[in-house]
């Protein structure tokens, strides 16, 4: 055992973010994501929600400083209707990393950009576009 590591973290995923270098993407897939025919690294993590999870990997992995937007959203095509759970992101990566840029990208690039990163997370989040994706910074 280790402490101050979130247990939300399995040493796979944990493995996995330790391996990533500066300029890595990081995908947090819901439910409905396809990250078994995307991901070229996929980790389980099966009943746990994106927000928890983003709460805890921010505990640990640094967002990019030197982008724009180190966190990017799948675009659900409403701006008039966000999903209610970028809020509750936007709030996460504020408390845990500070202000940054967020950028949303169209589902199917977002898909895509997907099939490029380090790795996919495959949570058990039930919540309607609630993909994520975190660019890896540097620890100062």
């Amino acid at each position: 055992m280790l402490k101050n590591i979130p247990p939300i973290l399995s040493p796979e995923l944990l493995k996995i973010l330790d391996e990533m270098g500066h300029s890595d993407e990081l995908v947090l897939a819901d439910g409905n994501f396809p990250g078994t025919a995307l991901a070229k690294r996929l980790v389980r993590a099966d009943g746990h929600g994106c927000n928890e999870l983003l709460d805890a990997i921010l505990q640990l992995f640094p967002l990019d400083t030197y982008v724009q937007a180190p966190v990017a959203l799948m675009d659900n095509g409403d701006p008039a209707s966000p999903p209610p759970i970028w809020e509750s992101y936007r709030a996460t990566v504020k408390k845990r990393e500070g202000d940054h840029g967020v950028e949303l990208v169209e589902r199917f690039a977002f898909y895509e950009r997907a099939k490029a990163a380090f790795a996919v997370v495959a949570s058990g989040e039930s919540a309607l576009y609630a993909n994520i994706i975190l660019k890896k910074g540097v620890v100062k």
